[in-house]
């Protein structure tokens, strides 16, 4: 599974997000509002990633400035003056084959998770329903609880005994059985599958169940 997980808890309330469309506005303008409303209620904003990149940067370019003070003072480089530095890049032909292969993969790799870090939102423990008149998010949170009442009562097991975890695109239920309480899998299975379907997700969830083969002694 990926993405964010969360275990049921207690249910909360879905909410409808929206921003009335303007007066004269278009079924396809409306439809455009609600993606954007819904895709940014459902993603993380990259503040926290800016911040990281900013702090190295500012580092970076201190560290630099404070090299060049150095030099033109004519005082002992922290770690390579300029000249240092300018030397060694351009004698880098001159460098193991092997090493500077090396620094350039670990750079690209770099450059590559900043791209894809910057591109891809980071997600939400949220879904969004398909609505054509608002914009609706509910919680993972909240799909979990619906999912483990549905689940307890399925496989006739205490609701305290039943934990699903509900991810980008899975949701998986956990069933602890009472000693002595058989647990058809295949019927808590079609349950938990067809109350998913009942959902209009997006993205839409496929259903697992597990049954521990370990129960526990009922009260």
């Amino acid at each position: 599974m990926t993405g964010p997980s969360i275990q049921s808890a207690q249910p909360r309330t879905n909410r409808p997000v929206t921003e009335p469309p303007a007066a004269g506005t278009t079924p396809a303008a409306e439809a455009a509002l609600y993606r954007r409303i819904t895709r940014r209620e459902t993603h993380s904003p990259k503040s926290g990633l800016a911040i990281v990149v900013a702090v190295l940067v500012i580092v970076f370019l201190v560290y630099g400035g404070v090299e060049i003070v150095l030099n033109m003072l004519g005082q002992r480089a922290l770690v390579a003056s300029p000249t240092q530095v300018a030397t060694a890049i351009s004698q880098a032909d001159s460098y193991p084959v092997s090493n500077v292969l090396i620094a350039g993969i670990v750079a690209a790799l770099v450059g590559i998770a900043l791209i894809v870090a910057g591109l891809a939102g980071g997600r939400r423990a949220r879904h969004s329903l398909a609505d054509d008149r608002a914009a609706v998010v509910v919680d993972n949170e909240v799909i979990a609880s619906a999912l483990a009442r549905t689940a307890s009562h399925a496989g006739n097991v205490d609701p305290d005994n039943t934990t699903v975890t509900v991810s980008h695109r899975a949701a998986r239920v956990d069933i602890v059985p009472t000693s002595g309480n058989h647990i058809d899998d295949r019927k808590v299975l079609d349950a938990v599958t067809a109350q998913v379907a009942s959902m209009p997700l997006k993205p839409p969830l496929s259903a697992d169940v597990v049954v521990e083969k370990h129960g526990k002694v009922g009260a």
